[in-house]
């Protein structure tokens, strides 16, 4: 075989050990899981998760999921907590320790200070005899036939069947404390998703983007208007009557079907039902609107009224919203 092959068949095959285990994981959705998605929603206290190793990743990616979807969440160490960071743990926390084998030798001395303490424990494991399901309040059962791994012995169809598990959780919860999208908004106000959620048109406005012509303003001073501002465009108003816009390419048609361009003015030139929004629509919803109609500029309005300025297809790719 060659090592071409053998490469691809190595990926496909834990994909596809994968992606197994994650579809008999929904074997183990049943009323238990039901009761604990409900036990965490009706605490109003957070979830202080735990795990070590590969599980303490998991563990962390979990604990950003609930925080990012309205369910306050804590990463705890397992290591680390019998050194200290127990102190973690408020009386009414609801502790989820993570393991594959629910029997390492970190879990097995952590549990018991957590019984000692009182807090419900849930335990997500891969095995249903183990220490840890043993000691727990409840059980987030996630068995694994094999993982990726040759050898059976690096964590990887283990760690995503946990993953998936916790993002189901995660889920759940989101819908039960009836999380929408301006809820999303506030946890996520930076970066590229932060900006899908939070960036308005108006936002994407420079000060110098507002190029203006009248109806009878002659083809040469157009240009010169459009070639100033540098989006391609001008808008046509009557007083402050926006009655139209002309863009680079009316003027390349215009010059194609005319040698004299002496006596054309903007009213000649202009589309007179150009695509306008306010200027506090969201810049996404904005950006769609150009895609769907295919044009690479649009106008800004102020409550669909006053004319704001334009703003170009490129001003969107440019903040990272395509």
């Amino acid at each position: 075989m060659s090592e071409l092959s053998r490469i691809i068949e190595i990926a496909k095959n834990t994909i596809s050990l994968e992606a197994e285990s994650v579809a008999l994981l929904a074997n183990n959705i049943n009323d238990d899981f039901v009761e604990i998605v409900n036990l965490i929603h009706n605490s109003n206290e957070r979830v202080i998760i735990t795990g070590i190793g590969k599980s303490g990743v998991i563990a962390m990616k979990i604990v950003a999921t609930m925080n990012s979807t309205g369910t306050p969440a804590v990463f705890m160490h397992a290591a680390e907590a019998i050194h200290g960071d127990l102190g973690i743990i408020q009386e009414n926390d609801i502790v989820i320790c993570i393991s594959k084998s629910g029997n390492s030798k970190e879990i097995k001395e952590l549990v018991p200070h957590i019984n000692r303490r009182g807090n419900t424990l849930i335990g997500m494991t891969g095995e249903k005899d183990s220490f840890l399901a043993k000691k727990s309040n409840h059980i987030l059962l996630t068995p694994t036939k094999k993982e990726a791994c040759p050898n059976d012995l690096a964590p990887t169809t283990s760690t995503t069947v946990q993953l998936a598990m916790g993002d189901a959780l995660a889920m759940c919860l989101l819908d039960l404390n009836d999380f929408k999208a301006n809820d999303f908004a506030q946890f996520h106000p930076g970066g590229a998703l932060g900006k899908k959620l939070h960036l308005t048109v108006g936002e994407l406005l420079a000060d110098d983007t507002k190029p203006t012509v009248r109806l009878d303003t002659r083809m040469k001073d157009v240009i010169f208007e459009i070639s100033e501002k540098r989006v391609g465009a001008t808008v046509v108003l009557d007083e402050n009557k926006i009655m139209g816009m002309i863009t680079d390419g009316d003027i390349r048609r215009i010059l194609e079907k005319h040698d004299d361009i002496g006596q054309i003015t903007a009213e000649d030139l202009m589309s007179k039902s150009p695509i306008s929004v306010n200027k506090e629509l969201l810049a996404v919803k904005a950006f769609e609107l150009m895609t769907n109609n295919k044009i690479s500029q649009i106008i800004v309005t102020n409550n669909n009224k006053s004319y704001e300025g334009i703003v170009h297809i490129l001003d969107f790719i440019k903040e990272g919203l395509n």
